[in-house]
């Protein structure tokens, strides 16, 4: 709701100009949504042709300037089709970005709107939580933590986040955070820089109305709307500050207390203690100081304590002890601040003037009484007629000089003797102010007027002659307004200073509910004093708020639960907080009881289900817009029960749980897998129902309703049997088997034919039996000599006994042994004497050669060496042949051979 003011600025009279200026394209026209249509006074020019003119505007060098956008004027006309599609796209154009704009701009001052904030949300709440601490933590780390002191200022910080509570008073809309505000210093609060700027130049006009010459020349003080503490004209506000007065235009800061600044208050404290806030910029008043000083007790008995500078009056509660102003008796109540009281005690005391004694309270010692003195005066002929008083009576009244009754004669005279009259005229002035008394000199005051005399009337409209001292009214009634410039003054014969209006102003006020309670009055009214509370809808929660924003402001969240009676067949509803409007669905179970099996109904409540209503109106054809789906409440029957109940399948496989209202026989899907008649053999049908033949009970055995087995037998054959079973699928064993089998023989040579059973069924030994081809053994032992034994499996044995020659290591001595004792070194033939002596001479031979081969180098090495030396000596060329060194036999090398014959055979 926008304050009258503003409004009026808008436009003068009924129906005309109420509305803001209508947004016009850069074409003049109009945007639609914009103006309204064409009311009267819709306010701005809007020029009457639809055409593509542009409005030029006289710029200050008395040129035309361009319109807004920079862009050239246009032609006036545009002829063709491609004209006026050019028109009609550049209208377009134009009417986008105007409505894009808007758009914008709405966008802003929702996000930006205090009462559109989010609220109730714990993020939020979390997020004011820290703005809060942050505000008071350099008050609370001088107070260890203690916010006792601090709750009026946490409530309007409170009050300062909380949505809709910061109202301005006058125009009774939501103070937002990007909006210039101005607070009282007296009752801190809130209104809108226009608003105040308007309500104080108001204010000094009606005060000075009376005296419009003086307007502008003296300082006319104007109130708060609120609390009406007076400022002087020269404190009316013209500039947007932050709580503490520091920043101008404090910017707009999601982390800080709306119209912040952020900084340390630094504000005086009231009463001044010389210390200044410590909180951050706030809104309220500051809270008291929370430094410590020393300071000593009002009697100044105690010792100096430490103490909050807030609270550092104190008392210690020992007798005060001080002079009473009795000054008999010493002051005995507690330590306490400023004057002792009045003496509480009882005493008799004489009035003034000691003629009486009474009990009196000891404050108050000096008191009259009510006997008249009665004392002789000093002339000895009268008493004195003053009442109790203090000191001497004075002179006898009547002694010295005394006058006439007309004050023109003076006589000396006894005080015993009265004053006589002087006979001459009284020529007092009347009561009337303009006649004398016209009577002798006279005791007594004189009597009234009663000359006849023109008289006008008080108003100055009529004229009458009449007695002097009578007053002349006329019936006329004044027409003149009152200072309410409502009401007529209709007083009969009015002197023209007509009092003020004292009829009850009666307008509405601008919460909308109340009258404004003041004498008439120009001017606005102040705002409506009232404030409402917005409760939830159990009332527990409630916020209090100016009257006329009852409207607007959303209920406070209430943290209690809900007590309404449950709507369902549950005796309790689930537990959740106070709401407006219907409780939400139920969600508990439902817990009916089924009809056919019994069971509880598991699933939520749905005695108030919404259904879509369907067979509603058909439309009558394309042209006809379709309705918006319609739900109804309905109570919607339980469904299905849905508990596990275990059902065995047809064949007895399994137990699985089916549904309650789906039991019955089923099958598995499996194979039947009962035991044919055959024993080997499972049926191979779908699970399907048996029937149990009476004899042959079992869930194994097959029944009449199984396949029959007709495969030939499969069971496994003895090991080392090849062949199959000669019977059909049968129970039992199999018969043996009679078959011929062909083996090989342990030497691998052999063909042997033998019963295919006797195999299958004989043991190791008479498997050995069986597969003996009873000739010698054809392998060849690791001696090299050939087996002895009969046709045999495994490894041949190692016991040789073939006769093999054995000689000694020179071999000369040679013997025949078994070839198993020579294989196991058992027996061996070692060398005699005479070997030992052959050896000898055989190793003085060889050394006999080594060194005449030793010899025999050397002669050739020294031949070699004549040879070269001889060739460096130039020796002939043409029958140069290659040196022969002829290589001469040694004695020893002859004769050795004739010499050891042995040798020659040895080797």
């Amino acid at each position: 709701m926008d304050a009258s003011w503003r409004q009026v600025a808008a436009g003068r009279g009924r129906a005309r100009g109420r509305g803001t200026a209508v947004p016009l394209s850069g074409n003049g026209v109009p945007l639609s949504g914009a103006g309204g249509g064409r009311a009267k006074g819709s306010g701005g020019a809007v020029p009457s042709a639809p055409g593509p003119r542009r409005a030029a505007t006289p710029g200050p060098a008395g040129h035309k300037q361009r319109s807004a956008g920079g862009e050239a004027p246009q032609p006036l006309w545009v002829g063709g089709e491609d004209g006026s599609e050019l028109i009609s796209q550049r209208k377009f154009e134009e009417i986008k970005k105007a409505n894009q704009a808007a758009a914008r701009k709405l966008v802003e001052e929702h996000c930006s709107s205090s009462s559109e904030e989010e609220e109730g949300d714990e993020d939020f709440e979390g997020k004011q939580g820290k703005i809060v601490a942050n505000t008071f933590i350099t008050y609370t780390t001088h107070t260890d933590g203690d916010v006792h002191e601090l709750e009026k200022t946490k409530q309007y910080l409170n009050e300062a986040f909380q949505a809709g509570a910061m109202t301005c008073l006058i125009c009774i809309a939501s103070v937002k955070r990007n909006q210039a505000v101005w607070s009282c210093s007296g009752c801190f609060c809130i209104f809108h820089m226009p608003c105040i700027q308007k309500w104080a130049k108001d204010s000094q006009f009606l005060v000075s109305s009376v005296t419009d010459d003086d307007f502008g020349k003296k300082d006319y003080p104007w109130p708060c709307p609120k609390c009406r503490f007076e400022y002087k004209r020269s404190e009316t506000p013209s500039r947007y500050y932050c709580y503490c007065g520091k920043v101008e235009d404090p910017p707009l800061d999601p982390w800080l207390v709306p119209h912040s600044c952020g900084q340390v208050c630094e504000r005086e404290f009231k009463p001044s203690c010389g210390h200044k806030c410590l909180l951050l910029c706030h809104p309220g008043p500051c809270p008291p100081c929370p430094k410590m000083v020393t300071t000593t007790c009002y009697c100044k008995k105690a010792k100096p304590i430490p103490r909050r500078c807030s609270a550092k009056q104190w008392s210690c509660q020992l007798p005060c002890g001080r002079k009473l102003l009795c000054g008999q008796h010493s002051c005995e109540n507690p330590c306490h601040a400023g004057n002792c009281q009045p003496c509480p005690r009882v005493s008799r005391q004489k009035c003034v003037c000691g003629k009486k004694v009474a009990e009196r309270s000891c404050a108050s010692p000096v008191w009259h009484c009510d006997q008249v003195c009665r004392k002789t005066l000093p002339c000895g002929n009268h008493t004195c007629e003053q009442v109790c008083h203090v000191g001497a009576c004075g002179e006898c009244p009547r002694s010295g000089k005394r006058s006439c009754p007309c004050q023109k004669s003076k006589f000396s005279l006894p005080c015993t003797e009265d004053v006589p009259t002087c006979g001459d005229s009284c020529d007092k002035i009347l009561e009337c102010g303009i006649h004398r008394c016209s009577q002798r000199c006279h005791r007594g005051p004189c009597e009234t007027c009663r000359q006849e005399v023109e008289k006008q009337c008080r108003c100055g409209k009529h004229t009458k002659r009449m007695p002097c001292h009578k007053t002349y009214l006329c019936e006329t009634k004044c027409v003149k307004m009152r200072d309410c410039q409502k009401h007529q003054c209709r007083r009969k014969c009015c002197p023209g200073n007509c009092p003020p209006c004292d009829q009850n102003c009666g307008r509405t006020l601008g919460c909308r509910n109340h009258k404004c309670p003041s004498v008439c009055h120009r001017g606005s009214c102040y705002p409506c004093p009232e404030t409402v509370d917005v409760k939830c809808n159990c009332g527990n929660a409630k916020v209090t708020v100016p009257c006329g924003r009852e409207r607007t402001t959303r209920p406070p969240k209430c943290k209690e639960l809900c007590s309404r009676p449950p709507t369902c067949h549950h005796s309790s509803q689930e537990k959740h907080r106070c709401h407006f409007g219907p409780c939400p669905p139920c969600h508990q179970p439902c817990q009916k009881v089924l009809e056919k099996c019994g069971h509880l109904c598991p699933i939520s409540c749905h005695d108030q289900a919404l259904v879509k209503q369907t067979g509603r109106h058909q439309l009558s054809g394309p042209w006809e817009q379709p309705a918006e789906p319609a739900f109804i409440q309905t109570a919607l029957p339980c469904p299905p029960c849905q508990v596990p109940i275990p059902v065995e399948c047809l064949g007895k496989h399994e137990v699985s749980p089916l549904p309650c209202h789906a039991v019955g026989p089923y099958s598995c899907k499996r194979l039947c897998g009962r035991m044919l008649n055959c024993q080997n053999h499972t049926c191979t049908k779908e699970c399907h129902k048996v029937t149990e033949v009476d004899g042959c009970p079992g869930r194994h055995k097959a029944g009449p309703e199984c396949l029959q087995c007709e495969e030939g037998c499969s069971k496994s054959r003895p090991a080392g049997c090849p062949h199959p079973c000669v019977l059909p699928c049968h129970p039992g064993k199999c018969p043996p088997c009679v078959q011929m089998l062909r083996i090989k023989c342990h030497c691998k040579i052999t063909n042997l034919y033998v019963e295919c059973r006797k195999i299958t069924t004989a043991d190791v030994s008479e498997k050995n039996l069986l597969s003996c081809c009873k000739n010698q053994c054809p392998k060849e032992l690791p001696c090299g000599h050939r087996c002895k034994e009969m046709c045999h499996p495994g490894e041949c044995p190692y016991n040789c006994n073939q006769k093999v020659k054995l000689r000694c290591p020179c071999k000369r001595i040679k013997r025949e042994l078994p070839c198993n004792k020579i294989r196991g070194n058992q027996v061996s033939v070692e060398c005699d004497a005479a070997c030992k002596e052959m050896k000898r001479k055989a190793s003085e031979i060889k050394e006999a050669e080594a060194n005449a081969a030793l010899e025999e180098e050397k002669r050739r090495q020294q031949a070699e060496l004549e040879a070269f030396e001889n060739r460096l000596k130039g020796r002939r060329k043409k029958n140069r042949k290659r040196d022969e060194v002829a290589v001469q036999l040694s004695p020893w090398q002859k004769y050795k051979s004739y010499l050891f014959p042995e040798l020659l055979i040895s080797g």
